[in-house]
């Protein structure tokens, strides 16, 4: 027996040496902050004591106090959202997993007493698994890739939650816009409703007119109403996603969204910067490389998976002391280890696979996205540059000819609402163009490079109006369709 522990020491030694991980001081969050610090401009905490909740409070707060932005409104769910903290907390879950790995094995222990008359025979027997001993410096890579692994996956799970709160403050600033302006044609529908019933009861409008204007408000409160809705599903989708409840959840939005660019954003070399900055990519990298050195795992130790060594000491009534030693192997007789070999090249092939697929469709992505942004830019400035100036030329136009008795109260109902579609049309391709740009975001692993200077773009058609200038546009429209309705009757009435 003393040979057999004079054997053994050095290996014991060296997987003691090699072995035993500790934790982490930042329990592997170090990436998922890195990422947010460097791609977002943001910071990401792991709320993991009182002094940290603490702190992200009183944070939270100070963000809420003023009207929210888009970045503020990132940072808020980089905070506060419970769903990312579930994700961090798989960093904990992971790490504790590694180390786990790293630590030796447990030795088994085993005591029988028997007795036969007076005679009394006890056994004792210590005994450890020696393959997992053997493994052991083979397994802690593994496991140490695996929890890499984990830190990327939780760091691309946090990017894509920053990208869909921005997402959603997009929809719901523009939910917002919406409604307001909905709410203005409604109010001017009304007015324009109770005039022209006045008008009918004088003899003044026929009833058609009458009808007709009745109609469009009918059409305008029904509009309102489901704009509303709209503005208070996608308000509280970004509560959703920031966290908020009870009081925090009355926070403020701005009154708009941003300007539309005044040049198309123009990017150079793209798919590589996708490819090497996704941390999907990334960890499906190490996925594919924690595969491989497992098929080698598993085809070194295809013939032993069961290998236990045991000290036995054995003492009975009368009879000298046993010591020895015991060893349990598991004979290959029927199964050689072939079926193990056999599934670990095939979860490899599957793994390499599934990432050229991923690699493929990241591609394919930024150039769906980056064709997306560029064509919803020009959409969003066609209609602030053409279809709303030319809406409202039109229904000036009208209303000076309705003035003048040349055109009915049904021919300016038509304009305006002309009008109306023609500023939602902006409002919604401005929302589009956003939300494309967060898209585009997503899909280059959460930064997007810098642009490149952009090519002259074509001048305005010589149809477009002249007198209208292109950043009084995206405000004034939102004024003359609201309040044209409501005029109209009582211009007529002068006549």
């Amino acid at each position: 027996m003393t040979r057999t522990l004079q054997w053994m020491s050095p290996l014991l030694a060296a997987l003691l040496l090699s072995g035993c991980a500790s934790f982490s001081a930042d329990g592997g969050f170090g990436p998922t902050a890195d990422a947010a610090r460097e791609r977002l401009g943001k910071d990401a905490v792991w709320a993991r004591s009182e002094q940290d909740r603490a702190m992200v409070a009183q944070r939270v707060d100070e963000l809420l106090a003023v009207p929210l932005d888009a970045d503020a409104a990132v940072q808020v769910a980089l905070l506060n959202s419970p769903a990312l903290q579930a994700d961090f907390a798989a960093l904990g879950i992971a790490e504790a997993d590694y180390v786990q790995a790293t630590r030796l094995p447990n030795p088994g222990f085993t005591f029988a007493r028997t007795t036969a008359g007076e005679d009394l025979k006890i056994e004792r027997t210590v005994s450890i698994g020696l393959m997992r001993l053997i493994t052991l410096p083979l397994a802690g890579p593994i496991e140490a890739r695996r929890f890499a692994q984990t830190r990327l996956l939780v760091a691309d799970r946090m990017l894509r939650h920053a990208l869909d709160t921005r997402k959603a403050w997009i929809a719901a600033v523009a939910a917002q816009q919406s409604a307001r302006y909905a709410e203005q044609v409604r109010d001017a529908a009304q007015t324009g409703a109770l005039f022209s019933r006045e008008l009918a009861r004088a003899g003044n409008l026929s009833a058609l007119d009458h009808a007709r204007e009745q109609a469009f408000y009918a059409d305008a409160a029904a509009t309102a109403a489901r704009a509303r809705e709209q503005a208070i599903a996608a308000r509280e989708r970004l509560t959703r996603l920031m966290g908020l409840w009870g009081a925090a959840a009355q926070y403020q939005l701005p009154e708009r969204l941003p300007d539309l660019p005044a040049q198309r954003p123009q990017f150079e070399q793209l798919e590589p910067h996708a490819i090497a900055g996704r941390l999907d990519l990334q960890a499906g990298r190490l996925r594919l490389d924690g595969t491989a050195r497992s098929l080698g795992l598993t085809r070194a130790t295809r013939f032993v998976s069961v290998l236990e060594l045991g000290y036995e000491h054995t003492s009975e009534t009368g009879q000298p002391r046993e010591t020895g030693y015991e060893i349990g192997l598991e004979i290959p007789l029927f199964d050689w280890g072939g079926a193990r070999v056999a599934r670990a090249e095939a979860i490899y092939m599957q793994a390499a696979s599934a990432l050229a697929d991923q690699a493929i469709a990241a591609r394919s992505s930024v150039r769906e996205r980056y064709a997306s942004i560029q064509i919803r830019h020009d959409v969003a400035r066609h209609y602030r540059d053409e279809v709303v100036p030319l809406r409202k030329r039109i229904l000036d136009e009208t209303l000076l000819r309705y003035n003048g008795m040349l055109a009915s109260v049904f021919e300016l109902l038509v304009e305006a609402r002309g009008q109306i579609g023609a500023v939602n049309g902006y409002l919604d391709a401005l929302r589009d163009y956003w939300q494309a740009q967060a898209d585009l975001q997503a899909a280059l692993g959460g930064a997007l490079p810098a642009q490149q200077a952009a090519p002259p773009q074509p001048s305005l058609p010589a149809s477009g109006p002249a007198d209208v200038p292109a950043n009084a546009t995206t405000t004034a429209p939102a004024d003359a369709p609201a309040a044209a309705p409501a005029a109209a009757p009582h211009s007529h009435q002068g006549h």
